[in-house]
């Protein structure tokens, strides 16, 4: 007898509950005013609303006796209620926004954020089970993909995350742009000095304590914190040095949000480099001297290559640090999307703080995904290299 997949079961039946018992939607006349919320009951009635708690219960059901078919008829019912749910707002702004009141806005409730949190978590739970490779998972997500992008830009007119894009769509692809441009740079910088930090670590064993317990304290430091520290210097530095000032450094803006990403990104880079370069094999080194090779080529061509999988997840680890981190760097007029999340924050309006948090949460997932597959990639080539 075939146990239940307790946590499927238990994400499908919260699920159930909070579609039930949490408002769906919430339609408001205009910005300024707080709307009112709809379940699920009152946009289609009783019928409709248990006509579409019957996937949900499905999953529950083949999570019972879950087998690999099961699970994978599970995962497919969950791809498509994902799909779905875009079709499920349209149905409410066509039955709940007046058209005669061109600032009206449908707004996303409780129950289908919290839906689409259980719906992504199970997709989670179901990767690991099925032993899904991260391109399988991703070739699930595209269609779902495809029905929100469909959906945003034909029927969800209403949706007022939508039209917060819309009134704002040219400053929201500069802090895109901005956003990137800080994470790639601070990244990168890192990368660097990482890597010289952990060669000189391997070299001069004696400095490897004082690299890390220093990096270990500017770890500790809170981001605001640390933006407030590099602010006097820096104004001081661009009121005396000019060509300081002539490169645009000041206490605030770009300067100080790169120099303290930067320090923050140092210590999984550092840590993940050096790691990296102790842990490959001795009797593989020990091989390529025998072979003639000489101290640069075997790093180049055997160290560094075996070591590279694993300091590529300090690169993935140190982006999507970052890329969340760039977001408080909005506070000292950085930009980037973390100024659209202060001002919904200032201004109440939390579909203006989603447009800022939802981009850096995608852009996390895409980076964590992206990064971790070619490390895994490489493992995989590294490995069968080494047992060829």
């Amino acid at each position: 007898m075939r146990r239940p997949n307790i946590v499927l079961l238990a994400l499908m039946l919260a699920a159930l509950a909070g579609w039930l018992g949490f408002e769906s939607v919430n339609v408001a006349a205009n910005r300024i005013v707080a709307g009112t919320g709809f379940h699920a009951h009152e946009i289609v009635g009783w019928p409709g609303s248990v006509m579409s708690c019957l996937p949900l219960a499905a999953v529950a059901m083949l999570a019972w006796r879950p087998t690999r078919v099961r699970l994978c008829w599970a995962l497919a019912l969950i791809v498509l209620i994902l799909m779905a749910m875009p079709a499920w707002l349209a149905i409410a702004a066509d039955r709940l926004v007046d058209p005669s009141l061109p600032q009206s806005r449908l707004g996303i409730g409780p129950a289908n954020w919290l839906l689409l949190f259980l719906l992504l978590f199970s997709l989670v739970e179901l990767r690991v089970r099925l032993a899904l490779s991260r391109w399988v998972t991703w070739w699930l997500v595209l269609p779902v993909l495809a029905a929100w992008w469909l959906a945003l830009t034909t029927w969800l007119e209403p949706l007022a995350l939508l039209r917060e894009y819309q009134v704002r769509s040219d400053p929201f692809h500069t802090a895109v742009l901005v956003h990137l441009a800080l994470v790639g740079a601070s990244v990168g910088i890192s990368l660097v000095i990482g890597v010289l930090l952990a060669l000189a670590m391997r070299r001069h064993a004696g400095i490897q304590r004082l690299v890390f317990s220093v990096l270990n304290i500017l770890q500790t430091i809170p981001s605001l914190a640390l933006f407030g520290l590099l602010l006097a210097p820096l104004a001081w530095l661009a009121a005396n040095v000019e060509w300081i000032a002539a490169l645009g450094i000041s206490g605030i803006g770009w300067a100080p949000a790169l120099l303290a990403l930067v320090g923050y990104s140092l210590l999984p880079m550092v840590r993940n480099t050096f790691v990296a370069l102790s842990e490959v094999e001795p009797g593989v080194i020990d091989s390529a001297r025998g072979m003639g090779m000489n101290d640069r080529q075997v790093f180049l061509q055997v160290r560094f290559p075996l070591a590279l999988p694993v300091m590529l997840e300090g690169v993935r680890i140190t982006t999507v640090q970052a890329i969340g981190l760039t977001a408080v760097a909005a506070l000292i007029g950085a930009g980037g999307l973390g100024t659209f999340i202060f001002q919904g924050l200032g201004q109440a309006a939390m579909d203006l703080v989603l447009l800022g948090a939802l981009p850096i949460l995608f852009l996390a997932l895409v980076a964590d995904a992206l990064l971790g597959a070619l490390a895994s990639r490489l493992d995989h080539r590294r490995d069968a290299g080494v047992s060829g």
